[in-house]
């Protein structure tokens, strides 16, 4: 399995600032330190029973795990313990108390401001899920629901969830369509509609966090934000694994970093993205149990991506082509008046070298607005080295895998050139029919930072050194 300096090096390459452990293994915490990588360690659920029975146990955990590696190391969260309630629920008895005494170590480090305590579970403990507006938690624990919202709310700490609409699509027997769970475009007449709230839900993970927010709101509790700490899909399934798809597992990461990234919230929340952690890095060949267990991963353990994800005005991030051969193209039904406008911006305030596109030039024709844009839309993408957001223009323009190369008009950054973009000041208009707005339109040019919201889960498992 890839080394701790090999798993941060191919993070830092994909622009990933956040990370989620299982553990807090000594030789990841040094991995991160001085990357500025946001990190999620944990309390295995195996200790939860010594740190929920004594304040000092806590406080020497905190002590080796936490005050040893911080702030050089940026941990930002701790997890206490992973779904207890449906995985261990002997324990649960004893989580809230575990939390309490975490906390108690932090405050006494005096690092409570700067690193919150909560707990990821299962969405299983919602119970009648749709629609989300009637959707409560399983009564048998409120036990240790209620004095864990009460904990968080207090705490400013969010309430963690798992969220696998691949599980929910696969367990309701042909009542969920595909479509539905892979954020795919539905019909207006096919959105799920909440008879009470009359929102629409065109997705199955929106619908699960909503769930999440009604239940909480029926127990009082309204101003806990959700983190998804797991979602994904596998990209490979045995024989009875049908939706266990190479294409399934592309159709949903894609869409769903889409979703996150676009800050399209949910129906009750819109407008607010839910920070969301991608289930998982690596694929794990030697994991037991369903052959769709050991294909969650985003990338081999040799650090090439299982495929490339299709992201839409994005960028270059996460499981990209390794061969570097992404371009940034117009949408050809997008409006024509929009193109032209960003066709003007990128040949003049964005400084695009667009000669090759004026008169007799090898990209004149065809002389129409599409094909120009993207020659321009493409050179100013590669300029900016594929950065999120360079491939926008207000959404009309969509990043690609196929080389748009056309005989003797060689696109920037295709194979075949070895064309070097520069910061030319003084780019031409792309044709004698373009006019420059006067206006500069909102493209803009994302940094890593704005990939926040949208995280890569990293599963430790002690001894194997097993990464997830």
């Amino acid at each position: 399995m890839p080394s701790p300096t090999q798993v941060v090096t191919l993070l830092k390459s994909q622009n990933i600032n956040r990370v989620r452990l299982y553990d807090a293994d000594r030789s990841m915490l040094l991995a991160f330190a001085h990357t500025g990588v946001q990190v999620i360690i944990s309390v295995p659920n195996d200790q939860l029973l010594g740190i929920s029975q004594s304040n000092a146990t806590a406080a020497n955990w905190v002590t080796r795990n936490v005050a040893a590696y911080y702030p050089a190391t940026n941990i930002t969260t701790i997890a206490v313990g992973t779904e207890v309630l449906t995985t261990l629920p002997n324990a649960a008895s004893v989580l809230v108390s575990a939390l309490k005494y975490i906390q108690s170590a932090l405050v006494t480090a005096n690092l409570d401001r700067q690193i919150k305590v909560s707990t990821p579970h299962s969405s299983t403990i919602i119970l009648d899920s749709f629609p989300p507006s009637q959707a409560f938690f399983n009564k048998t624990w409120d036990p240790v629901i209620v004095p864990l919202l009460k904990f968080l709310q207090s705490t400013g700490s969010p309430f963690m969830l798992n969220v696998y609409p691949y599980f929910d699509y696969v367990q309701s027997n042909g009542v969920i369509p595909l479509d539905y769970a892979l954020f795919q475009p539905l019909q207006a007449n096919k959105e799920a509609v909440d008879a009470n709230t009359l929102l629409h839900y065109t997705n199955v993970f929106d619908a699960i966090v909503d769930a999440a927010y009604f239940a909480m709101s029926y127990l009082n509790f309204t101003n806990i934000p959700i983190v998804v700490t797991e979602s994904g899909w596998p990209s490979k399934g045995g024989a009875s694994e049908h939706d266990a798809t190479l294409e399934n597992a592309n159709t949903y990461n894609s869409n769903l970093i889409q979703h996150v990234i676009n800050k399209t919230g949910t129906p009750k929340h819109p407008g607010t993205a839910v920070t969301t952690y991608i289930y998982e890095l690596y694929n794990e060949d030697t994991r037991p149990g369903p052959v769709s267990e050991k294909n969650w991963g985003l990338f081999y353990t040799n650090g090439t991506p299982v495929y490339t994800l299709r992201l839409a005005g994005a960028g270059a991030i996460l499981a990209n082509d390794t061969t570097n051969q992404t371009f940034c193209i117009a949408k050809e039904k997008a409006d024509k008046k929009m193109l032209q406008a960003a066709l003007d911006w990128a040949c003049g305030p964005g400084k695009v070298d667009c000669s090759a596109l004026m008169q007799g030039e090898a990209c004149y024709e065809p002389d129409d607005v599409v094909a120009h844009s993207s020659y321009a839309f493409n050179a100013y993408y590669q300029k900016m080295r594929k950065a999120l957001g360079s491939c926008d223009f207000k959404g009309v323009a969509t990043v690609t895998t196929t080389d748009p190369s056309r005989g003797t008009c060689v696109f920037p950054g295709s194979a075949k050139s070895n064309q070097t973009l520069g910061n030319n000041t003084n780019a031409l208009a792309p044709s004698a029919n373009s006019t420059t707005s006067g206006c500069i339109p909102q493209y803009y040019h994302l940094h890593a930072s704005s990939f926040a919201d949208l995280t890569l889960l990293s599963l430790l498992l002690i001894v194997a050194l097993v990464f997830l």
